[in-house]
C-alpha cells in the first residue's frame, strides 16, 4: 500500500477522511482555493511521481465547482507524474441527462464522461448511478458500486416484515433486486411527469394496505416525487413509511417537504454531504466509507472487488 495516495476535493471531506482511515493512510496535501475572480486553484503539494491516485470528489452541488475542481486535480496529478489516476465520484452529477428525451438538448452525462477521460483519469469508480448505461460512456474502466448493502443491513436489523416500493416504472428492476435480498414483496407506482421534478401519482399497483413499506429510489432532489408518493400510500391505508436513498441532494424546498410528509424515517447516505440544518430527527444518515474504502483497496491491489456485490 506504501504506492498508494488518496486526494480529496473539497465537496466531501468527512467522508475522504473516513476512507483514508479505514485504509490507514493520511490524505494527500493539495492545496484547493480560488482565484478574486472565481476560477479555481490547485497546487499537489506531495510527491505523486509513479504513485496509484485516487481522487474522492462528489459532483454534487454546487455541482459545476466540485465538477470542475475535479477535472483540475485529474489534471494537475497527471502532470505531476501520477502513474495511474482514478475518479472515485460517490455522487455522479449530470446523471440524470443520459439521454435525449426531446430535440435538441445535450447528453450531458456523456460530455462529463469525455470531460474526465480527457482530463487524464484512467479509471472511475462510482456509486449508484442514476442509469447504468451510463458506464458505456467512458472510454476507461468503471467501477460501478451498489449502496444497497448498507439499507439490507440497517432494515434487516429492524426484524419487521416489509412491502419495497418502486416511486416509478423506471426504478422497478432496483426495488425489485432490494427487495430480492430483504426478502419482501412488491409494489410499484405509476406515475406521470408534467415537467421536470414536478410529478403525480396515477395508480399504485402491488398490496399496500396495512404493511410497512420502504419506497427504494437512487436520489432524491426536491423530494416533491417522494412527497406525492408518501401521501398517495397514506390514502391507501399503509402503517409505516421508510424512504431510502443513496444520493439525498435534498435540494430546493425537500426539507419544507419532508417536513409536511409523513415520513417515519428517511435513510439516506454520505455521498453527498448534509448541512447541520438539513439533519432531520426524522433523517438518518448511513455511510458508504467501508465500501469505497474496500474498492479502493481491491482496485490498487489488482484484485476482484465482485465479492463487494454479494
Amino acid at each position: 500500500m506504501d504506492n498508494l495516495a488518496v486526494f480529496s476535493g473539497n465537496s466531501n471531506k468527512p467522508l475522504a477522511k473516513s476512507i483514508c482511515d479505514i485504509l490507514g493512510i493520511s490524505e494527500g496535501n493539495a492545496e484547493i482555493g480560488k482565484f478574486s475572480d472565481g476560477e479555481i486553484s490547485v497546487k499537489i503539494l506531495d510527491s505523486v511521481r509513479g504513485k496509484d491516485v485516487f481522487v474522492i470528489q462528489s459532483t454534487c452541488p454546487p455541482c459545476n465547482d466540485n465538477l470542475v475542481e475535479l477535472l483540475i486535480l485529474i489534471d494537475a496529478l497527471k502532470r505531476a507524474s501520477a502513474s495511474r489516476i482514478t475518479a472515485v465520484l460517490p455522487y455522479f452529477g449530470y446523471a440524470r441527462q443520459d439521454r435525449k428525451v426531446e430535440p435538441r438538448v445535450p447528453i450531458t452525462a456523456k460530455l462529463v464522461a469525455n470531460l474526465l477521460t480527457k482530463a487524464g483519469a484512467d479509471r472511475v469508480l462510482v456509486v449508484d448511478l442514476h442509469a447504468g448505461q451510463i458506464q458505456g460512456f467512458f472510454d476507461i474502466p468503471v467501477d460501478h458500486m451498489k449502496a444497497e448493502s448498507v439499507f439490507i443491513d440497517y432494515f434487516t436489523s429492524k426484524k419487521d416484515k416489509f412491502v419495497v416500493v418502486s416511486p416509478d416504472v423506471g426504478g422497478v428492476e432496483r426495488a425489485r433486486n432490494f427487495a430480492k435480498k430483504l426478502n419482501a414483496s412488491l409494489a410499484i407506482i405509476d406515475k406521470r411527469r408534467p415537467r421536470p421534478n414536478v410529478s403525480a401519482v396515477m395508480h399504485i399497483i402491488g398490496q399496500v394496505e396495512g404493511e410497512n413499506v420502504i419506497i427504494f429510489d437512487d436520489m432524491i432532489d426536491t423530494a416533491g416525487t417522494l412527497c406525492n408518493v408518501v401521501f398517495a400510500l397514506k390514502e391507501r391505508g399503509v402503517k409505516k413509511i421508510f424512504a431510502v436513498s443513496t444520493h439525498g441532494l435534498l435540494s430546493g424546498n425537500a426539507i419544507e417537504n419532508i417536513k409536511k410528509a409523513p415520513i417515519d424515517e428517511l435513510v439516506i447516505t454520505d455521498t453527498v454531504p448534509i448541512t447541520e440544518e438539513k439533519k432531520l430527527e426524522n433523517i438518518k444518515i448511513l455511510s458508504v466509507d467501508k465500501i469505497l474504502a474496500e474498492a479502493i483497496k481491491r482496485i490498487h491491489l489488482d484484485e476482484s472487488i465482485t465479492i463487494l456485490f454479494k
